[in-house]
């Protein structure tokens, strides 16, 4: 197995959460009952996806505040909130409170766009600006401006008895240089550069048709560090700028022959939507392979990742509909196994 020359430096996973919508309450202590795990184990950061309408999380926010009260050190961020459906201020306000509460762990991810099935959900969410929203970059950009503390209300200085900031409250120093933005294509990264947050990178990617290969294959690896090479030449830190990988990454090492099938099953159910990108018209998303095997198998098909190569913090994915136990089983081998072949030290 090569050796790298520079260490994985911050080792993190990321869960969807996901829930009995008849009994949601057990759902919701396992989801904080990994988080703690995660942080026993050392793992550098757990990531929350974002769901509405599912039942996987639906505010992660909510989750990272009650997680800030069970652990001490481990670092939580969204892996990515779409913040077509959000109202920046009311996020700003949220993801400060909770970065104060626990202590500058917080490390919101964010992404644009029109929400999933907006024709059907856009009268719920905006019934009388849903036409009127902004759902472009620029819906990020405000969000940022309100966390570095820029004046956005007109109006600061005292009301009777009570004082009023020009800012939104509360501040968070240091919160707006831990925000990251989820990238799938050429034309977001580029932009996340040069706005200069940090890139959360996944397992889904939007080519274009010049990364078709020759021999007409979609090599999801090249692409993806193609895509990272554009984010540090574009950013102010350059080869200093934070990428994280994200992929689904499944060791073996301790799990039992059920297991091992079911995990089997999984992954070949999956594994037909990596060959080409999906939805027509023209390219679509393109996945990338999950990764099976046991810690050194996996160590050895990271290190033939031409992505993975750039990077030196990941945040690996919890498969969707795993039961609690796997994912102990999971975490536990990634943490003792994965992480030291990588070259990933827990902190003292």
């Amino acid at each position: 197995m090569p050796t790298p020359d520079v260490p994985l430096e911050k080792l993190g996973f990321l869960t969807i959460g996901l829930f009995d919508g008849a009994d949601p309450a057990p759902g919701h202590e396992n989801v904080l009952q990994v988080i703690e795990l995660g942080e026993q184990l050392g793992f550098d950061s757990v990531y929350l996806r974002h769901r509405h309408f599912q039942t996987g999380i639906s505010s992660p926010v909510a989750i990272m505040a009650a997680a800030s009260q069970r652990t001490h050190r481990i670092a939580m961020g969204t892996a990515v909130t779409p913040l077509g459906w959000e109202n920046p201020l009311r996020t700003a306000e949220d993801l400060a409170t909770v970065d104060i509460l626990s202590g500058g762990r917080v490390e919101p991810g964010f992404s644009v766009g029109p929400p999933t099935h907006w024709d059907d959900v856009k009268q719920a969410l905006y019934p009388d600006t849903a036409d009127a929203e902004d759902l472009s970059f620029e819906r990020v950009a405000r969000l940022l401006r309100m966390i570095r503390g820029e004046a956005v209300s007109t109006f600061s200085g005292t009301a009777g008895f009570e004082q009023f900031s020009a800012r939104v409250e509360p501040h968070s120093p240091g919160l707006a240089d831990r925000v990251w933005y989820g990238s799938g294509s050429g034309r977001s990264t580029r932009w996340a550069a040069e706005q200069g947050l940090n890139l959360l990178t996944s397992n889904i990617t939007k080519p274009e048709p010049s990364d078709l290969e020759a021999d007409g294959r979609w090599d999801f690896a090249a692409i993806q560090q193609r895509q990272i090479r554009l984010f540090k030449q574009h950013h102010p830190l350059g080869d200093a700028a934070r990428v994280s990988q994200g992929l689904v990454v499944i060791p073996t090492d301790t799990a039992t022959s059920e297991q091992k099938a079911k995990y089997r099953a999984y992954v070949d159910a999956r594994t037909p939507r990596t060959s080409a990108p999906m939805g027509p018209p023209g390219p679509g998303l393109l996945a990338a392979p999950d990764i099976l095997g046991t810690s050194q198998e996996i160590a050895e098909r990271l290190y033939a990742d031409a992505a993975f190569r750039e990077v030196r913090e990941v945040v690996f994915a919890l498969p969707f509909s795993f039961e609690h136990a796997d994912y102990v089983q999971i975490l536990t081998d990634t943490a003792t196994s994965l992480g030291p072949l990588l070259g990933w030290k827990p902190p003292v």
